[in-house]
């Protein structure tokens, strides 16, 4: 689910676009289950997510970059600068915060 790597870290999300709020929501299948209010469409729900990630983070949201399944709801996002310990606690531990 959260790997390092030599820039800092990658992240397997799992999307559920048109939710009530843009939440993280835990763990399911070995992915980090991320609900957002914006619809799938015109890239509005991965903005949705790079902002929520990178907010969560407290890194800029240039730091943050889907790198596979733009067009799906199973995606994986890489992480600038963070460490993976950083990126558990922030996303993992205190998850819907």
């Amino acid at each position: 689910m959260i790997k390092s790597t030599p820039a800092g870290v990658e992240v397997t999300v799992r999307v559920i676009p048109r939710a009530r709020a843009n939440r993280i929501d835990g763990t399911r299948a070995g992915a980090l289950l991320v609900r957002l209010a914006a619809p799938p469409v015109d890239d509005l729900a991965n903005a949705a997510l790079v902002d929520l990630l990178a907010g969560r983070l407290g890194v800029p949201r240039a730091a943050v970059r889907i790198v596979a399944g733009a067009r799906t709801r199973s995606k994986r996002v890489a992480i600038v600068g963070p460490t993976l310990e950083a990126v558990w606690r922030a996303l993992v531990e205190a998850p819907g915060e």
